[in-house]
This record gives structure tokens, sequence and C-alpha cells, in this order.
């Protein structure tokens, strides 16, 4: 069992943040066979891409590093922030030194891939890191960063229900709704399918990073990250195979049509225009029109929220939305 130590001291520190880098690393471990295998979905419209990065590009040098028990290593630098980008984390990559990373190499590179010919110069070379980041750059272009703005948008979602979580019930309630293995207990946070003794915060926090990618939850425990927690987002089912289309209830469809059930059932948390938008791969304006008239019937209220406006279902929409099924 892995159990995290917790004080007041620890929750007022704690934060979100979101890790471009750290899914594109799950994302590549995933189509490499390493771990949870992909949606199907998206294993049909990646895998092609994948196996010609590998052969075009020095991706297998970055595949080298994905030990799928290992923690992240310099390519997959902590994140500061949920406005976390690709480019803030690229630049740090390719900041590191070449000699914190080849003491990664020997502490990671396990396997066929370590006895690669190909695989061995890229890790030996003057500019290993350079290379390296090179080919997570191109691997990011092509496999993640078209579908990026919609992810972001379900993990910002999240955290917003998250945050609503923490300030009506508690944290010991929000990080229980992570995943169903994990307990609070006796001023502690105890998963019980993890090994790793007793962690310490030490008034440091905890970092919790919503993804798309992870397969259900994955920790880390080591220097140079904080203790982590990395969860999978609400919302993300919506994406995977067979589930890409969230079916809609015929009686809830046929009295708002589909783009306004759509929006309905979305709205199991407070989310803006724009993040209904992204997340629902739908045009802004048209959001806006629908959540106009939804409001206008009673079944959404807005809210300002900082520099966001929040929709929410009314007791009348969620009356509609949980006698719809």
């Amino acid at each position: 069992m892995l159990r995290f130590e917790v004080s007041v001291e620890d929750l007022l520190r704690s934060r979100f943040a979101l890790s471009p880098a750290l899914d594109l690393c799950l994302l590549l471990r995933s189509l490499a066979g390493q771990g949870q295998p992909p949606p199907r979905s998206w294993a049909s419209r990646l895998m092609p891409a994948f196996e010609r990065l590998r052969r075009e590009t020095e991706l297998d040098a970055v595949l080298a590093l994905q030990a799928p028990q290992s923690g992240p290593n310099f390519v997959a630098p902590p994140p500061r922030a949920l406005s976390q980008s690709w480019a803030d984390d690229l630049a740090v990559i390719r900041a590191t030194p070449l000699e914190a990373a080849r003491r990664e190499f020997a502490a990671t590179v396990t396997g066929p891939l370590a006895r690669d010919p190909r695989v061995h110069a890229v890790l030996e070379s003057p500019d290993a890191v350079s290379r390296i980041a090179e080919a997570m750059d191109q691997a990011w272009h092509e496999l993640l960063a078209a579908d990026w703005p919609q992810l972001r948008a379900i993990c910002e979602r999240d955290v917003v229900h998250r945050v609503g979580v923490i300030g009506e019930h508690g944290w010991a309630t929000t990080i229980e709704s992570l995943h169903p293995g994990i307990a609070w207990r006796a001023g502690g946070i105890e998963i019980g399918f993890f090994r790793g003794g007793t962690v310490r915060l030490a008034g440091d926090g905890l970092l919790l990073i919503p993804s798309v990618v992870v397969g259900h939850i994955a920790a880390h425990l080591e220097d140079p990250w904080p203790r982590t927690l990395v969860y999978r987002a609400r919302g993300t089912a919506a994406l995977w195979g067979e589930q890409e289309t969230v079916p809609q209830p015929d009686a809830l469809t046929a009295l708002v049509g589909r783009a306004r059930a759509r929006l309905l059932l979305a709205l199991d948390a407070p989310a803006s225009t724009s993040h209904l938008a992204r997340s629902l791969a739908m045009a802004p304006g048209a959001v806006g029109d629908h959540l106009a008239i939804l409001r206008g019937a009673g079944l959404l209220v807005r809210a300002r929220s900082g520099r966001s406006v929040l929709y929410r279902r009314t007791p009348l929409g969620e009356a509609l939305v949980g006698g719809s099924g």
C-alpha cells in the first residue's frame, strides 16, 4: 500500500497543474504496448504515424526512456501551473544538461531498445538531448497537438469541478473521488493497489494532475517532481473507442434537439462556453446560441467565476437529464 501523510499545511499548498509532456509520454508508452492499450479509435488513427515516426525519426530513443514502472525523467519535467504548454515543457527538456541526461539514461534505459544500435548511437552522442527533444517535438505535432485543445478543455473542466467539490465537501471527498481505490483515512491518503510505504509530504503539498491518457491513476514519489497523483479526468470516457460519441437519450433528444441534449449531458460540472466548445468539438457561436435557449427555458443558470462565465444545470435541468435515461 502507498500512504501519503497529509498535514493541514500540505492541504494549503496542494495544487492542480497540467502536463502536456507527461501526457505525450503516456501516449507513447500506450502506443508502444507498454502499459494499458490505447483506445481503439486512437490506435487506428495514430498508429500509422507512430510507426512512421519510429522509422524516420529518433523516437525509439525516447521510447527507450519510457520504462513502464519508472517515474518521469527529463523528458517529462514537473509542470508549474494549469497554463503549462508544450512549448514550456519543450524548453525545459532542451535545457537539460547532458551530464544529467546521461545519468538518467544509465538508470532508466533497459530492455530490447537499449541494445538497438540506433538508440545507442543517439544516447551516446554529444547532442543526445537536442536529438531527443526534436523527436519528441515531432511526435507531439503529429500525434497529440491536433487533439490537445479538446483534451486541455476536458482537464480544465475537471479542475473546475474538483475545486467546487473542495469548496462544498472538503479535501477528503475530493481525493476519494479521484479513483475508487483511493481512501482518506486518519489524516492520510491511502492507495491500496500501489506499493510505496508511507510518504510524508513535509509541508510541500500534493500536486494533482488530471490526464486524458493515464490508465487510471499514477503516483510520482521522487525528485525532481513534487509528490504527485495523476488521475483520469472526468469526461475522458467520451473520447474512447466505441464511446467516442456519447449516446443521447431518445426522449431528451426529441425534446430539446441533439446538440442541446449533448450540452445538457456535458454539464455534469460547471463549464464555460469555450470549454464546452472545445471538449465537444462544436463551434463556439453555436454553443452560445444553444446555451442561451437552454437558459431561457430554465434548464441552465450562469455565474461569473474570475474571468469566465460558467453554466450549470438548474434543478429542472437536473431532473430532465436524470429522467431521460
